[in-house]
């Protein structure tokens, strides 16, 4: 990919792209017209809405038509609601996925920390989702946490039939993001690599992602980046702090932030297959 540094040097922010907020979440209700708003004022120009249950894909919907410019969604299953995709559900994603609004199936995958549903259960959704996938020709938006060799397992058994797919909230070791760059995938990045903590070796990991493969993310209402400085008196987390997290990767990456913003965009609009006027 060829960056050229001579379109760099306005001083408006760079226009970035937040590819997982949980937007529709209700701690969002009181105030997501200013959410929106302050997100803009930073240059958070787009966002993909975070479809995790029936209910929160039909509230991210909505959201993609009051701000068809802004937004757009993904519909699926998270693994903790594994259990509540019936057949009736597994019909209803079928429609919601080939709506224009939706741009990937997802939030879909594993999560072993939580258990909150059997793994049999998460097994079976995940399958599921990436069979529907692979028929509306969309990425999938992926979860995986704690399960990664059935992760990877269910992954290579599916994986020349989807359209692509990004490796949500990557916060594993190099071992495992290189096992995703294998497949193909594209790699998340939230403001856990600011968590002085927990976060501290994505510094090393961002570096052997490929430029063309990296996109970012806030995964708000979650993950608020640690090192936020004045420290907000919330600690919610929302899409103006998406430059606070690109500023992070592109100093562990060695990169300009301006650079950055325009790759990783272009690599969202890409994989979304998100067309522009």
């Amino acid at each position: 990919m060829t960056i050229d540094p001579a379109r760099h040097s306005s001083t408006s922010p760079p226009a970035l792209l937040d590819i997982g907020i949980n937007l529709a979440h209700d701690s969002f209700d009181p105030d997501r017209d200013a959410v929106i708003e302050r997100a803009r004022d930073v240059g958070v120009t787009r966002m993909v809405i975070t479809g995790s249950s029936l209910d929160s894909t039909h509230a991210a919907i909505d959201l993609v038509q009051r701000y068809p410019e802004q937004m757009r969604c993904t519909a699926g299953v998270h693994p903790h609601h594994a259990v509540d995709l019936d057949s009736a559900q597994l019909q209803a994603f079928g429609e919601l996925a080939r709506r224009p609004e939706v741009v990937a199936v997802g939030e879909c995958g594993l999560d072993y920390f939580r258990n909150f549903s059997p793994h049999a259960a998460q097994t079976k959704a995940f399958e599921e989702q990436l069979e529907l996938a692979a028929d509306v020709r969309k990425p999938v938006f992926l979860h995986q946490r704690d399960a990664h060799q059935d992760f990877m397992t269910i992954m290579r058994k599916h994986r020349a039939q989807l359209a692509g797919g990004v490796a949500h909230c990557f916060t594993a070791g190099l071992e495992e993001a290189r096992a995703y760059l294998d497949l193909d995938l594209y790699i998340g990045i939230t403001g856990w690599i600011c968590d002085e903590r927990r976060g501290h070796h994505l510094r090393e990991v961002v570096r052997h992602i490929p430029a063309e493969r990296l996109l970012i993310e806030t995964d708000g209402p979650y993950l608020l980046p640690r090192d936020l400085h004045p420290k907000p008196q919330s600690r919610r987390n929302e899409p103006m702090y998406l430059p606070h997290v690109l500023a992070a990767i592109a100093k562990a990456r060695g990169e300009t932030v301006e650079m950055l913003a325009e790759i990783t965009t272009a690599n969202a609009l890409r994989l979304f297959n998100w067309q522009t006027a």
